[in-house]
């Protein structure tokens, strides 16, 4: 196992803008009274529980759910400390990137556990179907973080971006650390020594 870097998920200090890759994939926010609340549908239990995880260590109340469809769904109990996250990442109703922003370790970590699968020419990082205008400002995000990718259409896969080649996979491994208790053992972190050379 490769020696974790600095960088890591796991020594950056707990922060609400944590939540970030949560929007950056398919998260949804609620705001009203001046309160707001990050929710996200995902397609496994484990996903839920890792990110009920996160967000406590970032001192918030985290809730489990179900779609109406059935599905595993996470959210945040609504909250005013979630009010400058939110204020950045949305233009009235509108989900959108903030300028420059770059997806820190836990970030990563957020986006990873609401939205990453691993497949044969690398790790893919979902994005939100809703917010098109995202799509090209978060692969941008990615290339400031230094994990340059492909973004994929929906007849790729997407909307997704595909992070491929050892170095960039590596790299996007020792930044979000450890795969959470109860994740499958194959397929849903990232994998450098699965990866095809670029």
């Amino acid at each position: 196992m490769a020696q974790l870097s600095f960088f890591s998920a796991e020594l950056d200090e707990p922060s609400v803008d944590d939540l970030a890759g949560l929007l950056a994939a398919h998260g949804q926010v609620v705001s009203a009274g001046g309160a707001s609340r990050i929710s996200v549908v995902v397609d496994a239990p484990w996903r839920v529980e890792a990110l009920v995880r996160l967000v406590e260590a970032c001192g918030l109340v985290a809730e489990r759910g179900t779609s109406d469809e059935g599905r595993p769904l996470f959210r945040t109990a609504s909250t005013a400390a979630l009010h400058g996250l939110v204020r950045a990442w949305t233009r009235g109703a509108v989900k959108t990137v903030p300028p420059g922003w770059t997806p820190q370790a836990r970030a990563l970590r957020a986006w990873v556990l609401a939205a990453g699968r691993g497949e044969e020419a690398g790790f893919v990082l979902g994005l939100d179907p809703h917010a098109v205008d995202t799509h090209l400002p978060l692969t941008a995000a990615l290339s400031r973080a230094g994990l340059a990718g492909t973004l994929l259409g929906p007849r790729g896969g997407g909307p997704a971006v595909r992070v491929g080649g050892r170095r960039r996979l590596l790299r996007l491994a020792q930044s979000i650390g450890e795969p959470p208790a109860g994740a499958p053992a194959a397929g849903v972190w990232p994998d450098p020594d699965g990866a095809r050379p670029t």
